[in-house]
């Protein structure tokens, strides 16, 4: 149950970084924002990395790396489009619309990935659409 620790250390640090990014984007621009905060990210996992001795320059070249470049550009431009978004909206709104990732995650497992889908599972998607819905203002 180790993994329960990393995922409320997870939860509680993006849950963080929305409203700091959408402060800190009124005075500075999201494609810099998002450089800045990338060379912070990149500083800190090359410590971890080293600290964890799995620095190791052969996993970029490594069977499969592709995926890693393909990746990298979805999560690219992912976040570059969430820290606009979050700069030009209410944070009650783009933090649950962007969540809808999670939804279309379970969907591609399902669909490319071989994962079964339960009725539980389905109605859990259900579950978290109408809750993203709702919780983003829904029809007002």
């Amino acid at each position: 149950m180790e993994y329960l620790v990393w995922v409320t250390v997870a939860l509680v640090s993006y849950g963080l970084l929305a409203p700091i990014t959408s402060k800190l984007t009124q005075e500075v621009p999201p494609a810099v924002a998002l450089f800045l905060s990338t060379a912070v990210f990149l500083l800190l996992t090359s410590l971890v990395m080293v600290a964890t001795g799995s620095a190791d320059l052969a996993y970029a070249t490594a069977p499969g790396s592709g995926y890693v470049y393909v990746a990298g550009t979805f999560l690219t431009v992912g976040i570059l489009a969430y820290y606009y978004a979050l700069q030009r909206g209410p944070v009650s709104v783009v933090v649950p619309v962007y969540g809808m990732f999670i939804v279309g995650s379970a969907v591609i497992g399902v669909l490319f990935l071989g994962e079964s889908l339960s009725l539980t599972r389905a109605g859990g998607i259900v579950s978290a659409v109408l809750a993203i819905y709702l919780s983003a203002g829904g029809s007002r």
